[in-house]
């Protein structure tokens, strides 16, 4: 807004819009792009001749929710609870959702007080099933503490099961999470979230495309989730069924171009077969913050190596391992024996196994080898012979 006469008249026509035109309504985002907020804010106040790509009964409705518009009582209603409007002209703007083209939301209304822009460059969805698991919960939290923890924002939709432990994760960590609602940013919802949700408002930020007062609906929730997906730079499922409404983010992600990940989890647990069957097609798999970060990060955001544990018989010369495995486990054996299993010399094994005494792996029995009791412990332990 303008610090003079009031609120800029692209903006105020905006916020008018949100009140008549749906979340991703691309016939509504062509008539913006091709007439112009002003002109379509005018046949619509006026009530005329349709603009097109709309039945007249559709135009109808929309004519009579623009009577019923008040968007200066909705930036008021909006200030009272310490939020804002944002439209693809400000400066706070974040310039990917124009990836959206006509389905771009009109604006956002943003509650917070860092910039929605600042923070959408370096941020990631962390989205899943309502009814999670434990394991489900667990796997968001820690992710997305990690996450928060390397400077990642982590953005979800502010709902029960992975949305809220994806968001406890990073506030938890001490880190920035944004909420996605399907609803005004006034009414949180779902109402068991009410101080979850506050808490992002004063600690992270809490935005929506719907005007003050207004109800989340079942469409609402699945056109909520490209906003999230376009914000972002990767989204990441954790516990999704084959119907989950957390699989239209990912969907929206690829459409995007956005990389798509998933966390496995039972091949037995029905929470995770959406999960599965997007790691058979293009997403990848990740266990942990760094994998995330591999590849939705800069250049050389490289996760570790993941390794077993080396044990000390893997540092033993291949001649050396080749000999120790010859040696049979509950008997003494001849080097004869022992060269015929290990397929070498007699004289070759003979010095090995010399060797591998010294290390404490064998010892001698009359004119035979046996392993020692540590060396049988080590292969059960993975712990050298002491």
């Amino acid at each position: 807004m303008t610090a003079g006469d009031g609120p800029d008249p692209d903006l105020l026509g905006r916020v008018f819009l949100t009140r008549v035109i749906e979340p991703g309504d691309e016939v509504g985002g062509r008539w913006v792009r091709e007439s112009g907020v002003g002109e379509v804010v005018r046949r619509l106040r006026c009530g005329g001749e349709a603009l097109a790509g709309v039945s007249a009964v559709r135009w109808a409705g929309l004519v009579a929710r623009a009577r019923r518009a008040e968007p200066e009582r909705d930036l008021e209603v909006a200030r009272g609870v310490g939020a804002r409007f944002v439209g693809p002209q400000d400066a706070e703007w974040p310039r990917q959702l124009d990836d959206l083209g006509d389905a771009r939301p009109l604006g956002l209304w943003v509650r917070g007080r860092p910039s929605l822009r600042m923070w959408a460059l370096r941020s990631v969805a962390v989205v899943g099933a309502r009814a999670c698991t434990e394991y489900g919960a667990h796997a968001a939290a820690t992710l997305a503490g990690g996450l928060a923890e390397r400077g990642w924002v982590v953005v979800s939709g502010g709902a029960y099961g992975i949305d809220g432990a994806a968001h406890r994760g990073a506030l938890a960590a001490r880190g920035a999470t944004v909420a996605v609602l399907a609803c005004g940013v006034d009414r949180p919802y779902p109402r068991g979230h009410a101080a979850l949700i506050d808490r992002m408002a004063e600690q992270g930020l809490v935005v929506g495309e719907l005007p003050p007062g207004d109800h989340p609906t079942p469409s609402r929730f699945i056109l909520r989730n490209r906003v999230i997906a376009a914000l972002t730079r990767g989204t990441v499922v954790v516990e999704a069924a084959h119907r989950s409404g957390s699989l239209s983010t990912v969907r929206a992600a690829q459409r995007l171009g956005r990389f798509t990940m998933g966390v496995p989890g039972p091949v037995t647990s029905a929470l995770s077969a959406g999960v599965h069957e997007l790691l058979r097609g293009e997403a990848t798999l990740v266990t942990d913050a760094a994998e995330v970060v591999e590849l939705v990060g800069d250049m050389g955001e490289l996760a570790p190596v993941r390794r077993g544990p080396v044990l000390p018989r893997d540092l033993l010369e291949p001649a050396a391992r080749a000999v120790l495995a010859a040696l049979p486990g509950d008997r003494p054996a001849t080097a004869a024996d022992i060269a015929l299993g290990a397929r070498t010399t007699r004289d070759e094994a003979i010095a090995r196994l010399y060797e591998l005494r010294a290390l404490g792996y064998v010892e001698r029995h009359g004119d035979g080898w046996k392993l020692t009791r540590q060396a049988v412990m080590s292969v059960r332990t993975g712990r050298g012979p002491r």
